[in-house]
């Protein structure tokens, strides 16, 4: 339902705007089979697997101008997967279309919600336990937008509560999984966020000590499965070898809420003041012409890996213009590859070119793939920076345990450079993130930039890394910028995210009016 956060960066250009179609990856016997398909028809399916069944017109209208919105924003998330987003649970989930959800994706056809004339970012979950959250509190370092702020809903009315009642055993079985050592002793609320939720909780014998709501939801969630803590709504206490759940609400609770808007359907709202509830101050509109109810035409199939990507070639530069960092500026050596996967000679051109990669055991069929995203992205970002493009030796990790004795570091970092080698987490764990792009691109400026800035403070080479892998302009008021300590030892996720948003927005700031990057202190 809208799962993703902090939108990722794609490293193949998005269709246009406007664009009639949409890729999906459909996931399959552990493969994606990419099917092409209309976008009132991709609504249709997404409403079939989001919206709450008996959903009325009105409820199932608002969601997919909701649906159709969060698509278009999100289109090419998956980009160097060779598709535009995924059939799970990461992206949007997609069923087979009824005669309902068909008729609520035509009845609103082409529209979108916008926000001062752009398609709005927007997220809708199952139920936000009557109180809506706000995206920084769940994705550190995202836009807070006035249309997606804390306030009462009454609308689903505190629906469903939940409880949960799980044993030491397993809650140790999923901190392990999540990356976490040491054994947990207990279990305990440090703070709760203004929404009421949980923002932070004490990991008593367990490093890191501490884990955020919505942290702890995705670890026991992917571990032991999503119906047990339903949201980061929930009061906890022990209970002799166990530890009980007393919640509310189902999903992060940002946006529009589903079962909300069923409920007020069914008190005669119509849509248009459905969405106006859940994203005040955004307008429906339309950016194309109104599609018409005829028949669509059959969607068009194709298969491939799950992890295959298809290279865009570049569109020309304009003379003199800066180059954009992580747009697809394919390096010679890729010219071969446009028409799709690397060939033997194609890997041998990759070599020559100075990447060197080590990827564990079976994962044969990742290292052309890899090898054309490093290349590229080296690329730009030394043309950005306008520094040499460095050698690049870069080792993937089987498991998130191999991952933290290289790195050094805590298995959510993800990324890290040691010894001038780039330490990548399990590609699996980067995928089911979504940060595959961002968090190579981050380990790539460490590896131009460190060596330039080795007296700094650590937040300015950190901040150099999120500045240049996504240089888009965050809007962020100042900031206490974060000790060394903050991104050198992290207690959380959720930590590390709220100490790479501020080093990001300190960086900024001294940047903006074209300072020279090396003389920021």
């Amino acid at each position: 339902m809208a799962r993703g956060g902090v939108q990722p960066r794609t490293t193949q250009p998005p269709a246009p705007i406007g664009s009639d179609t949409i890729r999906i990856g459909v996931l399959k016997n552990g493969t994606y089979e990419v099917v092409t398909l209309p976008m009132e028809v991709y609504v249709g399916r997404v409403l079939a697997g989001e919206a709450a069944p008996g959903s009325l017109p009105a409820s199932l209208e608002s969601l997919a101008v909701a649906i159709r919105t969060y698509t278009t924003t999100n289109r090419g998330r998956h980009g160097a997967d060779g598709f535009d987003l995924c059939d799970q649970t990461h992206c949007q989930v997609m069923r087979t279309a009824n005669v309902a959800t068909e008729r609520a994706a035509l009845a609103t056809a082409e529209q979108l919600l916008l926000y001062k004339g752009a398609p709005a970012t927007v997220f809708y979950s199952a139920s936000c336990g009557g109180r809506s959250e706000k995206p920084s509190n769940v994705w550190p370092g995202a836009d807070d937008p006035p249309y997606l702020s804390v306030h009462d809903d009454d609308g689903c009315g505190g629906f469903p509560m939940w409880s949960a009642e799980l044993a030491d055993a397993d809650l140790q079985r999923a901190f392990t999984a999540g990356g976490f050592t040491g054994t947990l002793r207990d279990l305990r609320v440090l703070a709760r966020n203004d929404s009421g939720r949980v923002a932070r909780l004490a990991l008593d014998g367990l490093t890191p000590r501490e884990i955020s709501g919505q942290d702890l939801r995705m670890v026991v969630g992917r571990a032991l499965g999503f119906q047990h803590i339903q949201s980061a709504s929930f009061d906890l206490r022990r209970s002799g070898r166990a530890f009980r759940f007393s919640g509310h609400g189902a999903g992060h609770g940002v946006g529009l809420c589903v079962i909300g808007s069923m409920k007020l359907a069914a008190q005669g709202e119509s849509a248009a003041r459905i969405l106006a509830r859940y994203f005040p101050g955004t307008t429906i509109g339309s950016l194309g012409p109104r599609l018409s109810a005829a028949p669509p035409e059959k969607p068009s199939v194709a298969t491939a890996p799950p992890r295959e990507t298809r290279v865009v070639p570049p569109a020309p530069a304009s003379p003199g213009a800066a180059p954009r960092v992580g747009a697809a500026a394919a390096a010679a050596p890729l010219a071969a590859a446009t028409s799709g996967t690397a060939t033997v000679s194609d890997i041998d051109a990759i070599r020559a070119a100075d990447v060197q990669l080590t990827l564990p055991d079976g994962s044969v069929e990742e290292r052309g793939v890899l090898s054309q995203l490093v290349v590229r992205e080296r690329q730009a970002l030394a043309q950005a920076l306008g520094v040499p493009a460095p050698r690049v030796r870069l080792r993937v990790h089987d498991s998130t345990e191999a991952y933290e004795r290289a790195a050094r570091r805590p298995s959510f970092t993800l990324g890290a450079v040691v010894d001038n080698e780039v330490q990548l987490a399990p590609l699996w764990l980067l995928r089911d993130r979504g940060m595959l792009e961002r968090t190579l691109r981050r380990q790539l400026v460490h590896l131009m930039v460190d060596g330039e800035l080795p007296a700094k403070p650590a937040w300015v080479r950190e901040g150099a890394s999120i500045y240049f892998a996504d240089p888009a302009s965050s809007g962020a008021p100042r900031v206490v910028c974060p000790q060394d300590r903050e991104l050198q030892s992290p207690v959380s996720l959720g930590a590390l995210g709220d100490a790479f948003a501020r080093a990001r927005r300190c960086f900024e700031r001294q940047v903006a009016g074209s300072r020279d990057w090396r003389k920021v202190r």
